[in-house]
């Protein structure tokens, strides 16, 4: 039920790959031990974390000598042909000091025209796949921080036996995906529901006080595994501390035991205190102004409801015009004229909501 992610390694994102600092390897070498006491045992990186896979192949099969049968392995890569795939998940394999991968994940399929290239006839996905038949691969998927009709166009093409993407308490949107990926039978694995979920390893006071006496890491999860869609939640622990909290979070229950829905209760409740936040503005995906609509005002009722500034702050000034990771414009006075307002119901003075979010965020 818990993964251990392998995005947030010490100087992991630092090229040369295969270079390790030993400060590195003892990092990653704890945080796997306590890993597995913890009872993981499905690991997850991708070509993208630049050292991760080198560190896990390092850790795994040399510092602590793990046997390959005791645990399963994820990578993930976004290569362009079927060519580029063989050779990337060969290297891949090479890096992690494996003869097979339990599950590999086409990488960031986050809009429609990079859905279309990875599915293409005769392209990444379909290589992927023969290498699933030639034994080299258990399961092909897909990693997606795309809208969900995107997501739900991925998952009907039924290439995929997994599909890696967000959804926890602050994040429900993509609601109709995990039903869908549950009606074709597939793997659902949750990405970030503490860092991108709210940063609740440092979470704030009034967050806290209303998932007591859980943390808000332990009622977010329990949240997650509430839903019998979702199979596995991804944790990039980085200390003692935040691996402390797993053990509270079991046992979960399918529906939610009482006291979690009490908790449930109040964190709704508190949105509902916010003004306007029961528009989320999901039909302004694609707006012409450029700005990411649903994100600025979800972090509009997180701030205002949940005091959750740090977090807000952080995700809303990585918007990137031109990044399809996470991507949206800052809403100058002429991007805000831009606006289709047609589409916004009369009481709700968009304009002004997103003018006081950008004012209370926005790093100059």
């Amino acid at each position: 039920m818990i993964t251990l992610g392998g995005m947030r390694f010490k100087d992991g994102w630092n090229e040369p790959r295969e270079q390790l600092p030993s400060e590195s390897i003892r990092q990653a070498t704890e945080t796997v031990r306590r890993a597995f006491l913890e009872g993981i045992n499905l690991i997850e990186t991708a070509w993208g974390y630049v050292k991760s896979e080198h560190l896990y192949g390092k850790v795994l099969n040399h510092e602590l000598g793990i046997d390959r049968k005791r645990y399963l392995l994820m990578t993930k890569g976004s290569p362009k042909t079927a060519a580029e795939t063989r050779q990337r998940v060969e290297a891949q394999m090479k890096a992690l000091e494996t003869d097979f991968l339990d599950f590999y994940g086409w990488h960031g399929m986050n809009n429609a025209s990079l859905m279309q290239q990875a599915c293409t006839q005769g392209g990444p996905v379909e290589e992927l796949l023969k290498m699933k038949e030639e034994g080299l691969i258990g399961h092909v998927g897909f990693s997606t921080h795309a809208p969900t009709d995107v997501i739900l166009d991925a998952i009907g093409t039924g290439l995929f036996d997994f599909v890696n993407l967000h959804y926890y308490y602050f994040f429900q949107r993509n609601r109709a995906a995990l039903e869908s990926a549950a009606s074709r039978d597939m793997g659902v694995f949750i990405i970030s529901p503490n860092d991108k979920g709210g940063k609740l390893f440092q979470p704030p006071a009034r967050l806290t006080d209303l998932t007591a006496p859980l943390h808000p890491v332990q009622w977010n999860a329990r949240f997650c595994l509430g839903h019998p869609e979702i199979h596995t939640l991804s944790f990039g622990i980085t200390t003692a501390g935040q691996a402390d909290l797993i053990s509270g979070i079991f046992p979960t229950a399918t529906p939610m035991s009482l006291p979690d829905q009490e908790i449930l209760q109040r964190m709704d409740a508190c949105k509902r205190q916010v003004p306007h936040a029961q528009f989320d503005g999901y039909e302004m995906d694609g707006d012409p102004s450029g700005l990411n609509i649903p994100e600025i005002l979800r972090f509009r009722w997180m701030l205002k409801g949940y005091g959750m500034k740090e977090f807000c702050r952080y995700r809303y000034n990585m918007f990137q015009e031109k990044d399809h990771w996470f991507p949206g414009i800052f809403p100058t006075e002429e991007n805000l004229q831009k606006i289709d307002l047609s589409k916004v119901p009369a009481d709700v003075p968009l304009l002004d909501l997103i003018r006081e979010t950008h004012q209370e965020l926005f790093r100059k």
